[in-house]
């Protein structure tokens, strides 16, 4: 289902979904707990935002003087130029402006700067947010927000799902620090999964089961009404190269022998021993917490084992994948040895790509698994 959404969402060009305060603060958290200076004295970027609607904007203006801010600046898209459009109607914050554009409304972004006590009540937060139109529509990749990226020291936001993967070169480019939204899947990407092995990037705080729930827009693709807002459920992720306490707790782990005798998953307990890939010198390793302590060796494990990934604990040494970026594979499969896998395991013709991931033998026949980490124990 929440595959489903997503690809929903892609088809539609829907990128507007909003984030929920309480998620917002759950994660930022994180980061304060293991680093309370983390924001002292900082700018911090909140582009691909809407401030009139964003919690993004309200979280970081409300707390300003408690993580010690120096600049807060948050942009938004102009309407005409969303992918997603939803009949877009000026705030009351907007037009009760004394520079109100009704066209240029439509047209140019936004852009929110906190920074300073306006209204001279002792104290710097929401109420004292400076807006003006900015001078085109907002696009990250323009060179007036490029500007404000260059002059930040953290970005973060929940960026536009078809985007992804230019925004996130657009941070690399500039060597900023970050947190983000992505859909699950983006660890896998080319463009991310050799930051992840190279340890400049991780999974935020936020644990990966259940998705997360966002406002929409969209009124025909509604999962759930919660306290009056149309919600979506989405498989998403924080990504950030921030430092928080919960990647440095090791996985607590059996040996293999304990593994393979209690083990509650049934493809493990019983079994002679771990599986070997035909085609990777590693061996197949389908839960996280099946992974063995002591096993010194390489290791397939599922790509939701980065949620937990410990860097004192574990190596990454790169991924079941196809173009063999990482040159790990041991075997490569001739097509004619695909189609026969393809007969062998469905009794008809057809194609078994089995050079895209780990393969095994069971029962006498190849086996293609699930995309997989190959992982080593830290010596």
């Amino acid at each position: 289902m929440a595959n489903e959404s997503l690809s929903k969402a892609k088809e539609a060009k829907n990128d507007e979904f909003y984030t929920q305060y309480h998620d917002i603060e759950k994660e930022i958290s994180a980061y304060l707990e293991y680093n309370p200076d983390v924001f002292r004295g900082k700018t911090v970027l909140l582009p691909c935002d809407d401030p009139e609607w964003s919690n993004f904007t309200k979280y970081f203006a409300q707390n300003f003087e408690k993580f010690g801010l120096k600049r807060l600046i948050s942009t938004s898209y102009a309407p005409e130029s969303k992918r997603y459009k939803f009949g877009y109607q000026p705030s009351l914050f907007e037009t009760e402006a004394p520079h109100f554009d009704a066209d240029k409304s439509k047209t140019h972004g936004k852009i929110f700067v906190l920074d300073h006590d306006v209204t001279g009540d002792g104290k710097i937060n929401v109420e004292d947010l400076q807006w003006q139109y900015l001078e085109g529509d907002g696009d990250f990749r323009s060179a007036e927000i490029c500007k404000l990226r260059d002059q930040a020291d953290f970005i973060i936001t929940n960026p536009p799902f078809s985007l992804f993967r230019e925004f996130l070169a657009w941070i690399v480019e500039a060597d900023k620090q970050f947190v983000i939204i992505g859909n699950k899947n983006c660890i896998t990407y080319k463009e991310v999964f050799p930051l992840i092995k190279d340890n400049k990037l991780w999974s935020g705080r936020t644990e990966w089961s259940g998705g997360m729930w966002f406002e929409t827009k969209n009124n025909e693709d509604v999962d759930k009404v919660i306290d009056g807002m149309n919600m979506k459920n989405v498989p998403s992720i924080w990504i950030t190269d921030i430092d928080h306490g919960r990647r440095h707790q090791p996985i607590p782990l059996m040996s293999m022998a304990d593994n393979l005798k209690f083990s509650k998953h049934k493809d493990i307990r019983g079994q002679e021993a771990y599986i070997h890939y035909e085609n990777y010198d590693a061996i197949e390793v389908p839960f996280t917490d099946s992974i063995p302590s002591d096993y010194d060796g390489i290791m397939g494990v599922p790509v939701s084992f980065l949620d937990k990934y410990c860097p004192e604990q574990f190596e990454i040494v790169g991924m079941c994948e196809n173009e063999d970026l990482y040159k790990l594979k041991t075997k490569i499969y001739s097509s004619e040895e695909c189609k026969q896998a393809y007969i062998d395991k469905f009794g008809k013709k057809g194609t078994y790509d089995l050079n895209a991931s780990g393969v095994i033998i069971r029962n006498g026949l190849r086996e293609k698994v699930y995309q997989r980490i190959l992982i080593r124990k830290k010596q």
